[in-house]
């Protein structure tokens, strides 16, 4: 994974369910200058929400493709039949790659539904989904 990338999911209440960084920034940095930048892309894709509610009326499609775009940055989105959203900001354009990694993480997040104990706009904290997540990343970005 040549590709920086910002992954996260917001449950239908616009509350943060998931969030990760992927690739090779997300080893590298260190301190502060890695927690001003998470900071930075929690802004931008909290910004692209509004779009990408406007959007999702006026489609059946689950996979929204690009929605927004800051700068060098592009934030894609994926919008599952409960309402909650995937979201994914990134600096390479892969669009094949970047469905099936949200195809591939929406069956891992219903999965994850499926636990009895589990609530719908609860966060995950399971280590596994997160590992199963980035192997996901590490696969199609």
């Amino acid at each position: 994974m040549s590709s920086s990338s910002y992954f996260v999911i917001v449950g239908t209440r616009d509350n943060p369910l998931y969030e990760a960084e992927l690739g090779p920034q997300s080893r590298a940095d260190g301190g502060g200058k890695k927690d001003e930048h998470k900071h930075l892309n929690q802004f931008i894709v909290h910004a692209a929400l509004d779009v990408v509610e406007d959007l999702m009326w006026g489609t059946n499609a689950m996979y929204l493709k690009v929605v927004d775009k800051f700068n060098e940055w592009f934030i894609s989105a994926y919008v599952t039949a409960s309402g909650a959203k995937l979201m994914l900001l990134h600096d390479a354009t892969n669009t094949d790659g970047i469905r099936g990694f949200f195809q591939d993480t929406h069956e891992l997040y219903i999965k994850t539904l499926l636990n009895p104990f589990t609530d719908i706009n609860s966060p995950i904290t399971s280590t596994t989904f997160d590992t199963k997540v980035r192997a996901l990343a590490r696969k199609y970005l």
